[in-house]
């Protein structure tokens, strides 16, 4: 059984231990993870700022993820990840469907993955997102980025 609640500081060690692990791949395939994915005073502060929630399964710890409000009914899903050892196993996608159905108000959705992750990116094209842009970031020798939204329609009326 998934359970997912608002993390709290208290949680930040062993959410800083899984996402470590969970980036592990990032780190082998582009020689980095994301910005302050390995800074347990980052993770705190987003615990203290953001809609932080904790993942668990069967009452073990198994990731998280953060939300931020980015105005005009538009979330920004900040990072999704889930241990190693409990992937493929549709937990993501019960993640995507709790966020949804909690913030039903929200019309957009957007996030950030790598060039390289395909992975991320058949799970959020799944999901309904689309690849809407393509970010290169100079300062990490031509890294890429890939932006995806999903849109919602409200009483009929898709809104842009």
């Amino acid at each position: 059984m998934i359970t997912i609640s608002e993390a709290t500081e208290n949680d930040a060690q062993e959410l800083l231990k899984i996402k470590i692990r969970s980036f592990a791949w990032d780190v082998d395939k582009y020689g980095m993870g994301p910005p302050n994915y390995d800074s347990l005073e980052h993770l705190i502060n987003s615990i203290e700022k953001a809609f932080y929630y904790k993942i668990t399964f069967e009452g073990l710890l198994i990731g998280g993820f953060s939300l931020y409000e980015k105005g005009n009914l538009h979330f920004e899903l900040g990072s999704l990840y889930i241990d190693p050892d409990y992937q493929n196993r549709r937990i993501g996608a019960k993640v995507i469907e709790y966020i949804e159905k909690k913030y039903s108000d929200i019309i957009k959705w957007s996030l950030y993955t790598p060039y390289l992750s395909f992975r991320n990116q058949h799970f959020y094209e799944k999901m309904g997102y689309i690849k809407v842009e393509e970010i290169r970031i100079e300062e990490y020798k031509g890294f890429t980025l890939f932006r995806y939204e999903k849109e919602f329609e409200i009483k009929g009326v898709l809104i842009k």
